[in-house]
């Protein structure tokens, strides 16, 4: 937005719900984060009109609860998804609701996430948590810092990669990121950049560059099958995501999901399954640095459950033993929930919230980070507090409060998957490491289609054994209070 007109006032209401039209000022570089400060000037429903293009943003917490009534609201496909679907077409995240193959491989991959399946991914998550942190270690000792989005989409690319098809990225042999990753962002920021083209402009060089990237993705995806199918009968039943993709059938009918779609499943867990975990390990890992005492909290935790030893081996168990921690994890979410909007559409028509008419079809759009700072968090909802997401604080609040994994039956499939991925490496990194804010970082939060901090970096100094030496955490610890931010 121009600095000159930071908040566009609204030309006129819709039903109470203010239009602000910025075709003048543009989108901006970053235009989630410009809606939240049109919310935060016009309150926590409007219309974004950009050439002639109208969008209803909420934030409302009665809303979004009216939102997540399945009986009368569901997944919209919106304008950045619809990009997306360019070069992932009917994968789990961008498939229309009555896509064939959207309920198909729900249902297919739905026991690759029950519990007894998380377990068989710990020991390839602890596998690769080892590789970044013999990468740490060997820029602890040398006093270099280290980038942490980068490695932690290294980190979570290659977990995804091994745990759900067997195939390894090798990201931290490499000096610079995979070219799969480096793909997949420009695609993720073409399909985001695509919604704000001015009408009529030439874009011709830009929809040939992503069409060069999306079809490296597809080569990616197409070795990674490859390579399955072709290390024998046994691998292609391997119990992971491509080996039920592969192989399982369907309960109802006994169909399995068709090549095509196989390829467009992957592209999706690959995205899916490493961006939006790199981007929430960062940002916590970012709150530590920033806020002392809740690391030392955090340490407390995992030094309780691993006494002095620099290189514990956690269990699949312990990892839910991990609850402050996963506090913390929750708390970045709430203030940067990493896949930030989600959309839905009306069934049939119907008045959102009693009040906002919509017609069947028509898409709202639920913006996370404007939810998770409404006034049920609390007179000031910007200050980072795990607190908040003790169990009695959490049995309190709406469940509809907190949604950074989308809502109803399309909410995300992999979160428990995510979280325990995430929970593990923070502790495991807090246990070796002293984090040290080195450049005094100021938070700068870029967009694809989700959100990471930018340029974030850290230097690092191991912890000894008498550093590991703390009382145990008491009971009340959670409710630290932390300090501003």
């Amino acid at each position: 937005m121009s600095p000159t007109a930071p908040h566009p006032q609204p030309t006129h209401s819709l039903h109470d719900i203010p239009v602000v039209d910025i075709s003048d000022t543009g989108p901006g570089r970053t235009p989630l984060q410009q809606v939240m400060e049109l919310m935060r000037a016009h309150g926590p429903a409007l219309v974004r009109r950009l050439h002639g293009r109208d969008t209803l943003f909420v934030g409302d917490l009665d809303l979004v609860t009216d939102l997540a009534d399945e009986t009368r609201f569901a997944k919209a496909v919106g304008p950045a998804l619809e990009n997306v679907r360019a070069f992932a077409a009917d994968g789990l995240f961008t498939a229309y609701n009555d896509e064939p193959n959207w309920a198909k491989a729900h249902d297919i991959l739905m026991p690759a996430f029950a519990l007894g399946s998380l377990r068989t991914y710990h020991p390839v998550m602890l596998r690769v948590a080892r590789r970044l942190i013999d990468s740490w270690d060997r820029c602890a000792r040398a006093g270099q810092p280290v980038n942490v989005p980068d490695d932690m989409t290294r980190m979570t690319l290659d977990t995804i990669g091994l745990a759900g098809f067997g195939y390894d990225f090798g990201s931290f042999e490499r000096d610079e990121p995979h070219p799969f990753v480096e793909s997949m962002v420009r695609c993720l920021e073409w399909s985001m950049t695509r919604l704000s083209r001015t009408p009529g402009s030439d874009h011709s060089a830009a929809d040939a560059a992503f069409r060069a990237d999306a079809d490296h993705l597809a080569q990616v995806v197409d070795e990674v099958i490859a390579a399955r199918v072709d290390s024998g009968p046994n691998a292609a039943d391997a119990g992971d995501l491509l080996g039920l993709m592969l192989t399982a059938k369907h309960p109802a009918d006994g169909t399995t999901l068709d090549t095509a779609n196989i390829r467009n499943q992957v592209i999706t867990f690959l995205i899916a399954g490493h961006e939006t975990t790199s981007g929430a390990m960062s940002f916590a890992l970012y709150y530590l640095a920033k806020h002392p005492a809740v690391l030392q909290l955090v340490q407390r935790e995992a030094d309780a459950l691993w006494g002095d030893a620099a290189d514990p081996e956690p269990t699949f168990d312990e990892i839910g033993r991990l609850t402050y921690t996963r506090q913390v994890l929750n708390e970045a979410l709430r203030l940067w929930p990493t896949a930030a909007a989600f959309s839905r559409h009306a069934r049939e028509d119907t008045l959102l919230g009693g009040r906002i008419p919509l017609r069947a079809g028509q898409a709202v759009t639920v913006l996370g980070p404007m939810l998770h700072r409404q006034p049920v968090w609390g007179d000031n909802p910007e200050l980072f507090d795990p607190a908040r997401f003790t169990a009695e604080a959490e049995a309190a609040r709406s469940p509809h409060a907190f949604k950074p994994f989308g809502t109803g039956e399309r909410a995300c499939i992999g979160r428990q998957f995510a979280l325990h991925e995430a929970t593990m490496l923070l502790a495991m990194l807090v246990h070796r490491y002293r984090l040290h804010d080195h450049a005094d970082y100021a938070l700068t939060v870029k967009e694809t289609l989700t959100l990471k901090p930018e340029g974030f970096t850290l230097t690092l100094t191991p912890r000894t054994a008498a550093d590991r030496v703390q009382a145990p955490l008491p009971g009340a610890a959670a409710q630290h209070p932390a300090q501003a931010s």
